[in-house]
Formats: C-alpha cells, sequence, structure tokens
C-alpha cells in the first residue's frame, strides 16, 4: 500500500455559535449563545467535508484531538485516526486549539484541516504561521480570512483532490480578524495577523473579504430609491446586513443594524437585530421577500455574517422572493467567478443554484451565476 496521507484535524466546537441569535461573534460568548439557543454546527460542517473522503478512507490517517474536537467525528465515519491532545476543560479554549496546531506540526502532518472562524484561524496562525500546509473550513460568525475553503463542501473536494494524489499548487494566505467589540457596535476594524500556506485550488477557496465604505455614492442611492419604489404594502422584507442594504434603510428613513437583520412591513420597522428563531416565528406562513447583498471580493450571498438566515427561513421566503443587491462594480470585483451559498445545508445550496437577477442601479439589472456547474 502506497503511504497514507497525514491529515491534521482540529474543530472548534463552540465556532459559530453567536452567529444564528444576532450576536456577531462567538469569542468569549459561548455560554450566553447557548442561553439564548444556539445550536452548536462546526461538527456538521466539518462532516460535510469529511463524508466527501469516505471513500479515500484507506488512503487517509487521520490525527486528531480527543472529544468534540475532533474524536468523535472521525469514530462516526469510521476513519483511522489517533489521538495527539486530549482537552482538560469543557467547553474546550483558544489554548486548546493552539497547543493542538504545536503537537500536529511537529508530527509533520501533510495538511491541517481545521473547522472554526477567523479566531480559530489566528489561534492556529499563531502557532505554525507558515511552516504547515493547513485549510479551514468555514463555520465562525465572521470569516474574513483568505485560509477558508468557499464551503465546507468545496473543502471536502480539494482534499480529495490532494488525497487522491494529484496535483495542487500551494499560495500564502492572508489570516484576518476583526474587533469584535467595536463589531457589535457596527464598525469594521479588521486587521492582518499574519499568512498560511493553503491549497491554491482557486475555485474552492474563498478570497479576503474587501472592507471600506461604498465608494458609489450615487449608485447606491439610485439602488435604494428603486427598491423603496417597489416595496409592497402586507408584506414582510427581511433586511439583510451590509452598506448595500443599510442605503435601502436610509431612503425608508429607519434605524438600521449594519451588521445584524432587521424586519420592515408597509414602511415601518418591525423588528429589529432578529435571531435565526425570532426571523422564522415572523416569515413562517406570512408573505415575505428577502433584501440582500454580497459580501465584497467573496462574493458569498450567504453563510458570512448573516447566520441569522438558517436554512429554514430561506426556505420559508423562497427563492424567487430574495432580492439581490449589487452595483456593478461590487459584482466586477469577483472577476468573473460566481456568487456563492454556503447555508450550512449543502441541498438547499444546490437548489440555490442557477442564474440570479441582480438589481445594479434604478431598475437596472443584471444576470449572474450563482453557485458552480459541477457542485452537485
Amino acid at each position: 500500500m502506497s503511504e497514507q496521507f497525514r491529515l491534521g484535524l482540529i474543530i472548534n466546537p463552540l465556532a459559530g455559535l453567536g452567529g444564528s441569535v444576532g450576536l456577531k461573534g462567538s469569542d468569549n460568548l459561548a455560554e450566553q449563545a447557548l442561553a439564548l439557543g444556539a445550536v452548536p454546527m462546526a461538527a456538521q460542517r466539518a462532516r460535510v467535508c469529511l463524508e466527501q473522503l469516505v471513500t479515500l478512507r484507506d488512503k487517509l490517517h487521520i490525527v486528531t484531538v480527543a472529544g468534540d474536537m475532533g474524536e468523535t467525528l472521525c469514530r462516526e465515519l469510521g476513519f483511522t485516526f489517533e489521538l495527539c491532545y486530549t482537552p482538560a476543560q469543557n467547553p474546550t479554549q483558544a489554548s486548546d486549539t493552539e497547543q493542538a496546531a504545536k503537537l500536529m506540526a511537529a508530527q509533520g502532518v501533510d495538511l491541517l484541516l481545521f473547522a472554526g472562524g477567523d479566531g480559530t484561524a489566528r489561534n492556529i496562525c499563531s502557532i505554525v504561521a507558515d511552516s504547515t500546509t493547513v485549510l479551514g473550513i468555514p463555520a465562525g460568525c465572521k470569516i474574513h480570512s483568505g485560509v477558508y475553503a468557499i464551503s465546507p463542501l468545496a473543502a471536502g473536494k480539494l482534499l480529495a483532490k490532494l488525497v487522491a494524489g494529484e496535483l495542487v499548487s500551494q499560495q500564502e494566505a492572508a489570516v484576518m480578524d476583526i474587533d469584535e467589540t467595536a463589531f457589535r457596535q457596527g464598525v469594521v476594524k479588521a486587521r492582518r495577523y499574519g499568512e498560511m500556506r493553503i491549497p491554491a485550488e482557486l475555485r474552492y477557496v474563498q478570497s479576503v473579504k474587501m472592507a471600506g465604505k461604498e465608494s458609489e455614492e450615487l449608485v447606491l442611492d439610485d439602488l435604494a430609491a428603486y427598491v423603496v419604489s417597489q416595496l409592497e404594502d402586507d408584506v414582510r422584507y427581511v433586511m439583510g446586513s451590509g452598506s448595500t442594504v443599510a442605503a435601502v434603510m436610509a431612503e425608508l428613513g429607519l434605524d438600521n443594524t449594519l451588521l445584524g437583520v432587521d424586519v420592515v412591513e408597509n414602511g415601518q420597522l418591525l423588528a429589529k437585530d432578529v435571531t435565526a428563531s425570532q426571523l422564522l416565528a415572523l416569515v413562517q406562513d406570512y408573505p415575505s421577500k428577502l433584501i440582500i447583498t454580497l459580501i465584497g471580493g467573496q462574493g458569498h450571498v450567504f453563510g458570512r455574517g448573516n447566520q441569522q438566515l438558517s436554512p429554514a427561513v430561506i426556505r420559508a421566503i423562497g427563492r424567487d422572493n430574495i432580492l439581490l443587491l449589487a452595483t456593478k462594480t461590487k459584482l466586477q470585483q469577483l472577476n468573473g467567478r460566481p456568487l456563492l451559498a454556503d447555508t450550512g445545508e449543502p441541498q438547499l445550496d444546490r437548489e440555490l443554484q442557477g442564474l440570479l437577477s441582480v438589481l445594479t442601479g434604478y431598475n437596472d439589472y443584471v444576470m449572474y451565476r450563482l453557485g458552480y456547474e459541477d457542485d452537485n
């Protein structure tokens, strides 16, 4: 038998907890998020990735962490694995991620796979820097870093190429994170914390999020004015996060949660900064539409900073009731790459694929594709 691919696996069980309950982050807020009804999803997202490797079990040996940080999932999927570290406490801490990464790097894994958010990427970067090839499974509330695959499914497909022995080049990617305290006040302060080495299959790996104030103010004003002119009576409009949607709220003269989700009906603010469960209760069995934009540079429509838009919420609203807003400049920044959905439910991601009508100005639409054609 040829030498097995040695894969390091670290799952941050607390990653992303704050997203669905509107906390806009999970750092030091795990207990609060759980009390608000948040459901841990990092292991499920890691499962979606590793399921792409099940047929390659005989070529793969996993080095992982005890319990929910990797061992449990490896057992459930039947992978051959060894434990390199056992956390001393539950819930686990950032120091557990760092210690596990240190031990895996010392053992010389071929690639260190981790599930988490930008905080997890920072923890690992502080230990391995660019000495070990890594790949992130997006599971956090905020994913500004370029070390993550565009989705758990994409991470699995890229890993399958590596394990099968296909040639995949490498590149350096930035590790970014923001000040969560400022983030909750509507201010994005992103900082570069270093670089890590990743597999460079560009269709599977996301770009660094592009920050900065929208410069096309006149275009945004026209776009917002047109959206407001088209709003229907007795329909609940779910207003997604971001500066483009904020322009619509400004046109309405309503207070806006820049980094949260609000609900508007008949020109009035019905609910502000809602959680996923609150939002589902508001749109279920009631005429509703979603107004949303994309993340500049990355192209994500769902799954980055708007986890309140859960699969249940998206299904309740329906694909045909989604109004996507983006200036042409924002679309051009994608350089032809498709829009992306990473809802946490691969089947829904596939259902959302296809050409979308994107409003780019006053009664000005373009057709743009969401999802890669071969991601079925």
